[in-house]
């Protein structure tokens, strides 16, 4: 029997999809619920297991459907994965501008992500359907994913002072919206002026107020409006792999749920693997002339050149590999005096 030309919603999938989402995040939560510092250790444990968990999913798509869904939704998670480590950089300067650190890191993370469940879905409709109503939107898209990787080599190429974040423009907007407490008040976002009373710190306030945003809610602001820009490149390569809404909101989701854990892991990495950003922008290059191609055959006609999905898989896979075995045969003067 012929596979299905379109993945769809199927009933299961959904279900088995959203049962292992709800119940890993309670799990998680469960886990961290004592304000307790995050080692390396703990943080690769559960990396691990945030990748078997999307391994797991891929393993019921290949049996349950079809190898051909499998491997798109894969592909689809492996990218979403490599991409999200520029994104973790970024993080590490917002977390340094607000000298966040520690279990606090790690409960900004938590809600920033549920933020991002939330923001995701709602990219992936807006881009899957727009690449439905038109091919011509491939073309836009792989500008999109084109200008990214045409960013991050500029950035490579200017070495420019560290962004001071907490000047950005939504910690500017919060402190319009609401009056701030300018010192971390243990690992709350928000604080009441009567607790600031009683402790005789109703003095470090921008103005008075019935309740206080600490820096710790103005850094979830800076860590959700940076996620949300992040979306804006990361969602049309992912749609460029597969145009099929849920796979592609499985795969990064599953890429997503990983983050928190593998911050703590790049933190402990990242003088090391110096050449992995090199590796994504060749993958960025790579999805937007796949796009490109893929645009084209809808448009103005096949040309007989296509790019499977197994063939998309061993790409993607192959070239993060490779930038990661380059980090450690040729590491930086840093790494090798570390």
């Amino acid at each position: 029997m012929q596979a299905p030309q379109h993945f769809g919603f199927p009933l299961e999938a959904i279900i088995i999809f959203f049962a292992v989402i709800f119940v890993s995040l309670y799990l998680d939560l469960f886990a961290h619920k004592k304000s307790k510092e995050i080692t390396v250790t703990n943080a690769a444990i559960w990396s691990l297991f945030w990748i078997a968990l999307a391994l797991g999913f891929y393993a019921y798509l290949w049996l349950r459907f079809s190898p051909e869904w499998a491997n798109l939704y894969l592909a689809g998670y492996a990218l979403e994965k490599s991409l999200s480590v520029d994104n973790l950089v970024v993080f590490m300067a917002i977390f340094s501008s607000f000298g966040i650190r520690g279990i606090l890191q790690h409960r900004v993370l938590y809600w920033g992500i549920l933020g991002a469940l939330l923001f995701r879905a709602i990219f992936v409709l807006i881009g899957a359907s727009l690449f439905l109503a038109s091919p011509w939107i491939g073309f836009l898209f792989a500008a999109f994913v084109a200008w990214s990787a045409v960013k991050m080599l500029q950035a490579r190429s200017e070495k420019e002072e560290e962004v001071d974040y907490s000047n950005h423009w939504s910690v500017r907007m919060t402190g319009q919206l609401m009056p701030v407490y300018t010192q971390l008040h243990l690992d709350r976002f928000l604080v009441r002026h009567v607790d600031l009373q009683a402790q005789g710190k109703h003095a470090q306030v921008t103005r008075y107020g019935k309740i206080y945003a600490t820096p710790a809610l103005l850094c979830l602001m800076a860590i959700e409006t940076s996620d949300i820009a992040f979306a804006f490149d990361s969602v049309p390569a992912v749609i460029a792999v597969t145009q099929e809404p849920l796979l592609i909101y499985a795969a990064m989701i599953f890429a997503i749920l990983g983050l928190r854990s593998l911050y703590f892991v790049l933190a402990a990495l990242n003088r090391y693997l110096v050449h992995l950003e090199k590796a994504v922008i060749a993958l960025l290059f790579f999805i937007a002339a796949k796009m490109v191609l893929q645009s084209w055959n809808h448009v103005f006609g096949d040309t007989g050149w296509h790019i499977s999905p197994q063939a998309s898989l061993l790409i993607i896979v192959g070239t993060l590999l490779a930038g990661v075995v380059a980090s450690f045969i040729f590491p930086s003067r840093h790494a090798r005096e570390a």
